[in-house]
């Protein structure tokens, strides 16, 4: 950043406070101890598939600047579950994050450098002043500038100390699998190790980046699909790649005998959705450019990129952008393979025979908004499965909720809610579902007698919503991390059913039985311990403050590059300044009569490379760049609160 942008008062850097350090060999840090040093901070809940971006972008630059770069994560949690030092540490392990991790349970340290939103960073420079403010994702071409303009400043004033960082690997605690991810039934026949008279269990060994087929006492390894790396490469069962691979589909026999593959594979963090040929064990890429998709919440019915709502999004499967595919299911009605999108917060749909994607429901809002699939929120689809009516239930993770698309004979979608509140309510409570709690699900499936099984991730429960009575109740609870669940098919007829459970933190699957008597539980509803923001009723001034980096230059070339994006929860609490329009600057009213509710805040901003041409205007063929975030700020109603509101989507300090 050049010396005109960072010419504002100079921050003393806050310290460093919380419970424990992680990936330090036992040490505490602090600001002290890392002076002659670029630090930066990361905060960061491990629920957020935003934060688990950013640690992605992050990687390349804490390699190449490895000598004068300390990256620090502090974990500030949303939800309870995130709390608990040892689920902590094994989410530190599962995301393979190489930079020591602070644990700020209170919150301390969030709020000591005003942080708002998962994820922020913040910079600080070798004299321990803070020099950049950052919400989102997509900032890692602004500090690959940044960096090397800190290191030259630093050199020349003596002030820059190069060498080994202070983090300390862990020891690593997995066996055969490695935080799976979910699980697949192949019957008998289907998978490469089967024998002709049993089946066996397809599993994304998400830790080791590579699929393991077990036989059904999940102890006999009957064969492996990838080369164990993470990366992106087709071909056969050695030497296949992916990168955190998560939900698996069987197609019907038909629709595979076509395609020549078997199974459809959520690549998430590759972007794309994989096939697997089980005669062969070969493995292709089927959708996704690798290229993480940004832009989905235009207007109701049509997309940023132009495509109308429902519309397949480009001629060729593989030249579409996704974002994070978590979970896949068959849908008979649609005839197509449905997507959770947990990136973009959408449900997309895949022909397999065409090769056509669209996006189905959700419009990219994050939060809990029921509705015509067009006008729907989520928060983060995280697992899926068809009823026998053809609808489809989604375990929607950051609302804690479980949601249904009810899909019509002529193909319309609705989006229902079944069990949860909002993006900040979640708990332990069983009973009626208008009050019932779950915390963070990634999983869910149908049981014969039409009820739904939901892997309650956070609360390590397995939940049991029955459509018919309304009501919520506990099947299974001291699981570690469940992350799917699925129908046993290889009980003895006769017998009580049985759940298979995908237990991610104990690197396992297990059987669970399905009791007749469910227990019932009430551990309470709660919400997160993140602060209210205190805001007056009436007119509030907000401000997003955004600096684009050196070397860029807001695109206006066709009218303001900026927007802003703005509701509430409650609807009534926003009186006026809702709704879409350009601009950083919003006048927003509020309702005297509402105490408390959020705010939800999509900001945009749109800037492309340099150099100018002689005329000052940027040429048709520069690099641009979009910035965005997405923020749900809980207020609270008060006559003394504030009547500002400022939020940094790209900050310099």
């Amino acid at each position: 950043m050049s010396e005109t942008v960072r010419t504002h008062l100079r921050v003393r850097a806050s310290e460093l406070v919380g419970r424990n350090w992680l990936n330090t060999g036992g040490q505490s840090l602090d600001l002290e101890s890392l002076r002659g040093k670029i630090v930066l901070l990361d905060f960061w809940t491990f629920c957020c598939i935003n934060c688990l971006h950013v640690l992605d972008e992050l990687r390349p630059l804490e390699q190449q600047y490895s000598d004068v770069l300390v990256t620090v994560g502090v974990h500030s949690p949303k939800f309870e579950h995130e709390a608990d030092p040892v689920a902590l540490a094994a989410a530190v392990e599962r995301y393979e994050i190489r930079h020591p991790v602070l644990d700020d349970p209170e919150l301390d340290t969030w709020k000591a450098y005003t942080a708002r939103a998962w994820p922020t960073l913040v910079v600080i420079d070798p004299e321990g002043y803070i020099v950049a403010h950052l919400s989102g994702e997509g900032h890692a071409d602004g500090l690959a500038v940044l960096i090397p303009e800190l290191i030259a400043e630093h050199e020349a004033k003596g002030t820059l100390h190069r060498g080994d960082g202070p983090y300390v690997a862990p020891e690593p605690t997995s066996g055969t699998l490695r935080f799976p991810g979910k699980a697949l039934y192949l019957p008998a026949g289907r998978g490469i190790g089967t024998a002709p008279d049993a089946g066996s269990w397809l599993v994304t060994d998400t830790g080791h980046h590579r699929l393991v087929e077990l036989s059904t006492d999940f102890q006999t390894v009957l064969g492996t699909y990838g080369a164990g790396e993470k990366g992106h490469a087709d071909g056969n069962a050695a030497t296949a790649r992916f990168n955190e691979p998560q939900g698996l589909l069987l197609l019907p026999e038909d629709v595979a005998a076509e395609t020549g593959y078997d199974v459809v594979i959520a690549d998430s963090v590759n972007h794309r959705l994989r096939g697997l040929s089980l005669a062969v064990g070969t493995v292709s890429t089927l959708a996704g450019n690798g290229i993480q998709r940004l832009l989905e919440t235009g207007p109701a019915r049509v997309d940023e990129e132009g495509a109308a709502f429902g519309a397949r999004l480009e001629a060729d499967p593989l030249s579409v952008s996704l974002s994070s595919p978590w979970d896949v299911v068959w849908s008979g009605r649609l005839n197509a393979v449905l997507v959770a999108m947990a990136g973009v917060h959408q449900i997309f749909s895949f022909d397999p025979v065409s090769g056509a994607v669209a996006i189905i429901a959700g419009n990219g809002l994050e939060g809990l908004l029921d509705g015509p699939a067009t006008e729907a929120w989520f928060a983060q689809p995280s697992g899926l499965a068809e009823d026998a009516a053809g609808n489809i239930w989604v375990a929607d993770s950051e609302t804690s909720a479980l949601r249904k698309l009810v899909i019509g004979d002529a193909g319309s979608i609705a989006v229902e809610t079944a069990v949860g509140k909002g993006l900040f309510d979640f708990g332990f409570r069983d009973g009626p579902a208008a009050e019932a709690r779950l915390q963070h699900p990634l999983g869910v499936t149908v049981l014969p007698d039409g009820s739904v099984a939901i892997a309650d991730t956070y609360n390590g429960a397995v939940r049991r919503y029955d459509p018919a009575s309304g009501t919520v109740s506990t099947l299974a609870r001291g699981l570690s991390e469940p992350s799917d669940v699925i129908v046993d098919h290889t009980h003895v007829a006769g017998s009580e059913p049985l759940l298979v459970v995908v237990e991610a933190n104990k690197h396992q699957l297990v059987y669970v039985p399905i009791p007749k008597e469910a227990q019932q539980v009430d551990e309470g509803a709660a919400q997160t311990h993140r602060p209210k923001s205190p805001v007056a009723p009436g007119l509030l001034e907000l401000t997003v403050r955004f600096t684009a980096p050196t070397g860029q230059k807001l695109d206006d070339r066709w009218g303001d590059p900026t927007q802003l994006k703005i509701s509430s929860t409650p609807p009534g609490l926003l009186l006026a300044g809702g709704g879409t329009s350009v601009g950083l600057l919003r006048t927003l009213e509020l309702a005297a009569d509402i105490p408390e509710g959020v705010l939800h805040i999509t900001a945009r901003a749109a800037a492309c490379d340099g150099p100018e041409d002689a005329d000052g205007e940027i040429p048709d063929h520069a690099a641009c760049h979009l910035y965005q975030q997405d923020w749900g700020i809980p207020v609270l109603l008060a006559a003394d609160g504030d009547t500002e509101l400022v939020l940094d989507l790209r900050g310099m300090d």
